[in-house]
């Protein structure tokens, strides 16, 4: 009964910690191969330890460090600024929804996960942005096209305060005096946090990793976010190393031999994904909460 117990215990245990390195693995190639040479990425193959220990990828991506740093400014105010707005649109949507007295509360919900299944159209979408907003090659255009909440993550802070704000609480405040407005930022936003990190995590992601925004609506360089930037870099280390040595000169040739067109790409993702694998850890606790109680049906 003792062994019995003690397999129970430790199973689950141990298929969680093999669970866990297998989510690490991925992470570790890539910081690996990002350290290694790009001749034995190329002769080897990808491996858990690096190879041939070599920063060129990381000196030839730090010699644009002005840029980066540039574009790493525009990132980080974007993906603030946005998520900090997208919070606040998406919880004034999920609050009312989540009260069963408001009227054509059904019609309103269909009506918003209508829209996780369909969408105007990007041709529709950008001759809004760029004619009727006039948002093109500005800060805006990084912003407003992802400000607009999507339904699942609605779905999720409405089913929050569904399930974890009971109608006896905003009733008290309501006989105290308290205007909606006062019980939501009192008493809702105060019982909110897992959820308000849970779907901040998300839209922050989205914001952070978002490049496509910058290739339609950004011809200026100093708007230009730090994903595009490393996604240009990558286009930039393609083309010259398929360039033909038939009309380049012997210093162009070293110059395009010497390129590190493998490991560059490690190193950009390594760049791209280090911030939030520092943040998560933080957040873990709110956003396993926040996903574990938004689940409930409401």
């Amino acid at each position: 009964m003792k062994t019995r117990k003690l397999l129970n215990e430790l199973l689950p245990d141990l298929l969680l910690m093999l669970i866990s390195a297998a989510c690490l693995l991925p992470f570790l190639i890539l910081l690996s191969s990002s350290l290694s040479s790009n001749a034995s990425v190329i002769r080897k193959g990808y491996s858990l330890l690096p190879v041939d220990i070599d920063l060129e990828a990381y000196r030839y991506l730090f010699g644009y460090a002005s840029g980066i740093l540039h574009a790493l400014t525009v990132s980080l105010f974007v993906t603030a600024a946005g998520t900090a707005v997208s919070l606040a649109v998406t919880a004034m949507a999920a609050y009312p929804l989540s009260r069963k007295g408001l009227p054509f509360r059904r019609f309103f919900t269909v009506y918003i996960l209508i829209t996780m299944l369909f969408n105007g159209g990007m041709v529709p979408t950008y001759l809004i942005y760029t004619q009727l907003f006039h948002i093109r090659n500005s800060i805006l255009a990084l912003i407003v096209p992802n400000l607009l909440f999507n339904g699942f993550q609605m779905m999720i802070m409405r089913t929050f305060f569904a399930a974890s704000i009971p109608e006896e609480l905003t009733e008290a405040a309501r006989m105290d005096g308290a205007g909606e407005i006062r019980i939501f930022l009192s008493v809702v936003l105060g019982l909110a946090k897992p959820v308000f990190v849970t779907v901040g995590l998300m839209q922050a992601v989205a914001y952070w990793n978002d490049w496509f925004n910058s290739l339609l609506y950004i011809d200026r360089t100093e708007l230009m976010s730090l994903q595009a930037v490393l996604n240009q870099m990558i286009s930039n280390v393609k083309f010259l190393s398929s360039l033909s040595g038939s009309g380049m000169g012997q210093a162009a040739m070293q110059a395009q031999a010497s390129l590190p067109g493998t490991t560059i790409r490690m190193a950009i993702a390594s760049v791209g994904v280090l911030p939030f694998m520092l943040v998560y850890p933080f957040c873990q606790k709110y956003l396993v909460k926040g996903i574990t109680i938004g689940a409930v049906k409401g």
